[in-house]
């Protein structure tokens, strides 16, 4: 037992980051550490996009392809050399940086490379598409797997109870952990009030969705605001982008990037200062968060988007004045002195004097990456004024401020969680959406995530205090995961869309020279299989396969589903029923607790009589009382008993009658003895007689001597 309790306490070790997140859940509830472990989850989907991506395609260019110089588009063009080192330019990914294995530009369009014969671009266009459906498998299958850990069980019954009692870990013996354990405790506490709360809380409910209406009219407002910013600057940009950015300064060059992350950073404040209009429950306000900021997000990605697409077709008709002056250029190179049959060598030209397209691949790429760095930095700046100097500035200018500033304004923050978790997700959707055209961008976000968490969580610990509602979070993350496989999917259109529509490049890439870049399957078809492969895959990808293969699957799906439903829906009946069931059994077992009780409490006193049937048992039981009041009249009359006993003439022993038995007491049967005896002091003794006078009131059919009680009581 105990190298099974080391080994999984081995297993949990080497977990990353457990412990981190354990402790930040023990002070600041399950709804911030849900934060920290869908940013885990995100880190190892990264992680493994990084490994395709760097050792698929990034190391056989860099190893098995040309060197840099070799080709103009591995050369930085002569116009730029002098400027191709200098910082600001790397920081804006151009100059060297731009003709490097970072972007698409540098890879060559030659079909195998190295003495290995690796095919450059069947794999880079391999790793693109295997990238995204290994996101939309991986997503899906965590989506799965959370709801079949959400079903079951019912956690309202004897909640705090089950906490009071059974919370502590009794094998705790490092005080830091103890620690960690007593304010996780009392951290679920809280959210249990919380949740009690809220299931009691009543409300005005006209005035709740008038709130609610203009908390939502508000958010609309902002959210057509933020977009219209986003189109105005975008247009901008493209003005600046037609006169020449080099006439321009840092601000117009980076204008939309740095707009879009201003929007990111103060757009989900302003809608939590909105949610408080609605009174929500803490989790359902949650999610009305990051609906908002989702929407903001969103709106502003694609209006990037629809921006980056006016912007490849002005590169498109760049690209036919490009090839057209090329063409003029290389007629101009021999000047009409070299005669057409002449078998001299080419003339030789420095690769950096070699005119070239505008490579808009390579474009795209690079706006993609500075919108992530962008978006990083400022995620860093926030943390470290927004969270850190604010902290410090409440901490020690409290003693000497005119009011309370750790409880007034402007107080330690709160850890936003929505925001937070909006920018991921919608971070890796830029990522999956760039990838192809910046394959150094999964590689940016593996060091993002990296940095994120260690720098999160120190601020988290040192710098935020928890809500001042605490609540639970959902058991699963679910609702993350469907934002993240909308976001996926919203991602995905563009990338498929320019993969499948728009024409490569003609002088960069590895698909130049091709009319799209798909067509590399078809080549690959071509040269390295067997022609009836091809035939085979011919007919696979006819429309006329394909079109009844997806309606079977859509059929399939639509099955399953209601399939699943009707599962469902039985399973919340058997609960509810198990529930019923138990509450009944509780009712039952109360009801005998209180019985037990009272006769414990009143041993000699006589159950109530059940109600007699109307007719003639009761007729035939009036003389009965009528005859049993008078002797008992008579009786107190002639013992000389105080008048208080004749009234306890009329009870009765509940213990048995002559025959040994118990009567029954209801419709249940005999009712057991309790399970304690019961005594009582005797009565006054008439002198002279030893025990018990006969035919004593209180103990009727009791003989003298004898012993008290059933045989078990003796």
């Amino acid at each position: 037992m105990k190298f099974q309790r080391d080994f999984e306490n081995f297993k949990t070790a080497c977990i990353p980051w457990e412990m981190k997140i354990k402790e930040i859940e023990s002070h600041f509830g399950s709804s911030v550490a849900s934060y920290f472990i869908f940013l885990r989850w995100m880190y190892g989907i990264n992680m493994i996009l990084f490994g395709l991506t760097f050792g698929l395609v990034m190391v056989p260019e860099a190893l098995m392809g040309k060197p840099y110089g070799s080709l103009p588009r591995k050369t930085v063009p002569r116009a730029e050399e002098a400027t191709a080192m200098n910082f600001a330019t790397l920081w804006d990914f151009s100059g060297l940086a731009q003709y490097s294995v970072l972007f698409y530009g540098y890879y060559n369009n030659q079909r195998t490379i190295g003495w290995l014969k690796f095919r450059m671009p069947l794999s880079y266009f391999l790793v693109g598409v295997g990238s995204i459906g290994y996101s939309f498998m991986v997503v899906t299958r965590t989506m799965a797997k959370n709801a079949n850990d959400d079903g079951g069980g019912d956690d309202t019954s004897f909640n705090f109870s089950w906490k009071m009692f059974t919370s502590w870990d009794y094998l705790i013996g490092n005080p830091e952990t103890a620690d960690n354990k007593f304010a996780s405790i009392t951290t679920s506490f809280k959210e249990a009030i919380v949740e009690e709360q809220e299931s009691r809380k009543e409300e005005n409910i006209h005035l709740t969705r008038f709130l609610r209406v203009l908390a939502n009219f508000l958010a609309l407002c902002t959210l057509a605001g933020s977009g219209y910013l986003i189109f105005f600057v975008v247009r901008r940009s493209q003005q600046f982008a037609l006169e020449g950015l080099e006439n321009y300064g840092w601000w117009e060059r980076n204008e939309v990037n740095t707009v879009m992350s201003l929007l990111g950073m103060f757009c989900p404040t302003l809608f939590d200062v909105i949610s408080s209009l609605e009174n929500y429950h803490p989790r359902i306000a949650l999610r009305w968060q990051l609906g908002r900021i989702f929407a903001l997000f969103l709106g502003n990605l694609y209006t990037f988007i629809i921006a980056l697409m006016d912007e490849i077709n002005l590169k498109l008709e760049e690209e036919k004045i490009v090839k057209y002056n090329m063409t003029i250029w290389e007629a101009s190179l021999y000047n009409g002195t070299v005669p057409e049959n002449s078998t001299a060598p080419p003339i030789q030209v420095d690769p950096a004097d070699v005119p070239r397209g505008p490579c808009w691949e390579t474009m795209v790429g690079q706006e993609f990456v500075r919108l992530t760095v962008s978006d990083m930095m400022t995620t860093y700046i926030t943390i470290l004024i927004g969270d850190f100097l604010r902290a410090v500035f409440v901490r020690f200018f409290n003693y000497c401020w005119c009011w309370d500033l750790e409880y007034g304004f402007p107080s330690y923050s709160e850890f936003d969680i929505s925001g937070n978790v909006l920018g991921l997700i919608f971070n890796q959707g830029m990522i999956w959406m760039g990838s192809f055209y910046a394959p150094c961008l999964p590689a940016i976000n593996v060091f993002r995530l990296h940095t994120s968490m260690y720098l999160q969580c120190w601020a988290v610990m040192c710098c935020n205090v928890p809500q001042e509602r605490v609540f639970k979070a959902s058991r699963s993350n679910n609702f993350y995961m469907a934002m993240l496989l909308f976001i996926l999917f919203l991602s995905t259109l563009p990338a498929v869309y320019t993969i499948v529509s728009i024409p490569p490049s003609f002088d960069c890439g590895p698909f130049s020279g091709k009319t799209r870049m798909f067509e590399v399957i078809s080549e690959t078809l071509e040269h390295d299989f067997p022609s009836w492969f091809g035939k085979v895959f011919g007919y696979a990808s006819n429309p006329g396969l394909i079109l009844p293969f997806i309606l079977l699957m859509v059929l399939s799906i639509y099955y399953l589903n209601a399939t699943s439903k009707s599962y469902k829906e039985a399973n919340l009946e058997l609960k509810k029923k198990l529930q019923s069931q138990a509450e009944e059994n509780k009712r039952r077992n109360k009801q005998k607790a209180q019985k037990s009780n009272e006769q414990e409490e009143n041993p000699f006193e006589t159950e109530q009589s059940p109600a007699k049937p109307k007719g003639e048992k009761q007729d035939e039981s009036s003389p009965n009382k009528d005859s049993k009041k008078g002797q008992d009249g008579n009786g107190s009359k002639k013992t000389g008993q105080p008048q208080e006993a004749s009234s306890s003439q009329t009870l009765q022993h509940p213990g048995p009658v002559l025959n040994g038995h118990y009567p029954p007491q209801s419709r249940g049967g005999n009712f057991p003895p309790p399970s304690i005896a019961v005594t009582r002091p005797p009565g006054p003794r008439r002198p002279g007689v030893p025990g018990y006078p006969p035919g004593n009131p209180c103990l009727p059919g009791m003989q003298p001597g004898m012993p008290r009680g059933p045989p078990m009581y003796r």
